[in-house]
């Protein structure tokens, strides 16, 4: 009897392949979950070379010499002018007439005022007569104590009305002196508000004096150039159609822009004799810092200046490694649209000009060079389909000669 031969049975063989294929799938996908950590991305950035250059000129003003004190000088009482006795450019003494009123009224008022000081005269001294013999006839029993009381009580009326009518002639005597307008200072007439024959209320200015001592320097300055001056900044002083220099200093600028101009303010002290009243000059204030600073600053846009902590700081460049790292800088000023470094930063480094907020420290980028080549890699397709719709290239062409070649590769296939 031949021996048969032994084989496995059909289901092991079966589930050995199932357990071959289950661990190759798992292997398979344990392999496909490794992926290789991605890359850190290289960005492209602009840079800029630290150099040392002056600060930008600074702006020329138009400007005039105003007095520090200028008073607009009204009547305090209502009328009708007069007499105007000044004119513009002239120079006053205090007490001076300036401008007169009609005082017919006022005057006819303190006719009737001492009229009525009169009255109470009249009046307290026939009240002290009759005090004075009620008196006498009180020692001799023929009135009574309360007839007394009753006489020094009219008396003592009479003398209050007596001070009321004294008290109303000197205001009237005051409203009458003041339809004359004198000048209060000495100083210079700059302006008259108001003419001959027209009626002003009380208070309405009428003169305008520009009172002698200090003179200021007056110009405007639009907000984006607010940074230019400053209180105690040194301001150069030129009048105009002459060579006449004088040093300024600023006094004040204005908290608030003029709701008309938008503009703001700004008052110059001059040091030393004043131009005249009135006369134009050209005002340039000078740099903040002028001098070593102003003459070696370094400048660089707005753009490549990011917060770091309480401070400033800046992107530096390492060419050796292509990485940036944060260099803390000191701002000294705003020039426009740059910034004036005060330290920090030396001639000939590379410095981040853009995208400083999308940096970290370490990392690697690369220097942006504008493609100037593909401008004319878009031309080349534009000239092919040219071709194809039959419009003639010019000769020597690429697409002419693939066009010219075609026609000849085939007749010679042929």
């Amino acid at each position: 009897m031949a021996a048969a031969s032994f084989s496995p049975a059909p289901w092991r063989r079966s589930g050995a392949a199932l357990w071959l294929v289950s661990w190759l799938g798992v292997a398979l996908l344990a392999g496909c979950s490794r992926q290789p950590p991605a890359q850190e991305p290289v960005r492209a950035v602009k840079l800029v070379t630290v150099a040392e250059s002056g600060l930008g000129r600074m702006h020329d003003y138009a400007a005039d010499v105003r007095a520090r004190v200028e008073s607009r000088l009204g009547f305090r009482v209502a009328g009708k002018i007069t007499r105007r006795a000044v004119e513009p450019g002239q120079h006053v003494r205090k007490g001076q007439l300036l401008a007169q009123l009609d005082p017919s009224d006022y005057q006819l008022a303190a006719q009737a005022a001492r009229a009525q000081v009169s009255a109470a005269v009249t009046q307290r001294d026939l009240a002290a007569a009759d005090l004075k013999r009620y008196q006498g006839l009180r020692d001799q029993g023929f009135v009574s104590a309360a007839e007394i009381e009753r006489r020094t009580a009219q008396l003592n009326s009479a003398q209050a009305q007596l001070a009321q009518a004294q008290a109303q002639l000197s205001n009237q005597g005051n409203q009458a002196a003041y339809t004359q307008l004198l000048a209060d200072v000495d100083g210079v007439v700059t302006g008259v508000d108001a003419e001959v024959d027209q009626v002003v209320s009380a208070g309405a200015p009428v003169v305008r004096v520009a009172q002698d001592g200090p003179r200021d320097v007056v110009f405007a300055v639009p907000e984006d150039r607010l940074n230019e001056v400053r209180p105690g900044q040194l301001v150069d002083v030129v009048r105009w159609g002459s060579d006449q220099r004088f040093a300024g200093t600023v006094r004040e600028v204005a908290a608030s822009a003029d709701p008309v101009t938008r503009t703001y303010t700004v008052k110059l002290t001059l040091t030393g004799e004043a131009p005249p009243l009135g006369a134009t000059v050209t005002a340039t204030p000078r740099p903040a810092g002028a001098g070593a600073q102003a003459a070696s600053a370094i400048k660089l846009p707005t753009s490549a200046i990011f917060q770091q902590g309480q401070g400033s700081a800046v992107w530096v460049f390492d060419p050796g490694s292509s990485t940036v790292k944060a260099q803390a800088v000191q701002v000294a000023t705003v020039d426009g649209n740059d910034v004036v470094i005060a330290s920090g930063l030396k001639p000939g480094m590379q410095v981040v000009a853009t995208g400083a907020h999308v940096l970290a420290p370490g990392q690697k980028v690369s220097v942006y060079k504008p493609n100037r080549a593909s401008a004319q890699d878009a031309s080349a397709p534009a000239a092919a389909k040219n071709v194809a719709n039959g419009a003639s290239a010019a000769p020597g062409t690429p697409a002419a000669s693939a066009t010219v070649a075609a026609p000849a590769a085939a007749a010679a296939s042929r």
